[in-house]
């Protein structure tokens, strides 16, 4: 649909949207661009503070994943026309609050309209070198892939809307999505890291599929290296799918070929719509070992789990 659109020419856009990339990058000066991104959603858990949490989280997700620091954030509120229920808008505003605070950006405004159906987030307007972006589109055949975040929580979240979710496993689902990737960032930027992406809406699958294709590659993914969380693999096998997943694989499919070894419930976390899910890195595997070892230190679940070759068919080939 984008590519309909007439075709605008600046010489400041570093990153537009042709190579479907997490946020856009505006140049100001030699050393200073702009980041910036949108994002807001339903309430994927009960509680509205954890909501708004969560939503700001996966809003700053995209600055971080540019190699940027967030430094102001713009609400997007849908709240019914109504006074009741004006404690959990308050708790929802709260929870943002709280996280862009942690995340040391500043809250300066935001818009508001009347909806049914509740929707909250952030556009968020971040800083970055130009020379230190972190793009899609400039992986290396021979890199190395790195995950920080485990796979599962679009899963889990149905499992909860359908009363199966287990206590734990929603505990720990909500601490992977609450969490920051801004120390992941930090660490990255200590190294060359070649291409980046955050994991979100379309899945480990798709946002590698668009990497992929942004930097004229493809990659080797290793199941067994994929790290889920808990009881994720046991919701996937008792068939709690997220619609997006199922966009995702109809999406994505034709891109990739599974060894015949990789199990249903797994091929489904792959598709797995994340929300403020884990960076994925490409790196030279000497500077990837290297922040793996940074990672770890800091108790971030990092994962290698692939490899950069040079392009062929499929696009995705997961053993």
């Amino acid at each position: 649909m984008l590519a309909k659109l007439p075709k605008q020419s600046d010489p400041n856009v570093l990153v537009g949207f042709e190579t479907n990339d997490d946020a856009g990058v505006y140049q100001l000066t030699p050393d200073l661009a702009l980041v910036q991104t949108v994002d807001f959603f339903t309430p994927i858990v009960d509680d509205p503070y954890t909501f708004g949490q969560i939503a700001a989280a996966n809003a700053l997700s995209d600055v971080y994943a540019m190699g940027g620091r967030p430094i102001s954030a713009l609400s997007i509120l849908g709240f019914p026309n109504r006074e009741e229920g004006l404690e959990i808008l308050e708790k929802i505003l709260e929870g943002g609050h709280a996280k862009m605070q942690e995340a040391g950006c500043v809250v300066i405004g935001g818009h508001s309209i009347g909806d049914e159906e509740i929707k909250f987030g952030y556009a968020v307007t971040g800083l970055v070198h130009p020379r230190r972006i972190l793009a899609n589109r400039a992986a290396r055949a021979g890199d190395l892939l790195l995950l920080t975040k485990r796979l599962g929580t679009g899963i889990i979240s149905t499992a909860l809307k359908k009363g199966q979710a287990s206590e734990p496993a929603v505990d720990t689902a909500i601490e992977s999505m609450c969490a920051l990737n801004r120390a992941t960032c930090e660490v990255a930027l200590r190294f060359d890291v070649h291409g980046a992406t955050d994991i979100t809406g379309f899945g480990l699958l798709g946002h590698a599929r668009e990497m992929a294709v942004a930097s004229k590659v493809s990659l080797v993914m290793d199941s067994a290296a994929i790290e889920f969380l808990p009881e994720a693999e046991e919701y996937s096998r008792r068939g709690f799918l997220p619609a997006g997943l199922k966009r995702n694989r109809d999406f994505v499919g034709d891109c990739v070929e599974f060894a015949s070894r990789v199990p249903e419930e797994v091929r489904n976390l792959l598709f797995d719509p994340q929300t403020s899910g884990g960076l994925l890195f490409s790196l030279a595997a000497q500077d990837a070992s290297k922040l793996l070892e940074g990672l770890r230190a800091l108790a971030i679940p990092a994962q290698a789990v692939g490899k950069v070759i040079d392009k062929t068919h499929p696009i995705i080939d997961v053993s």
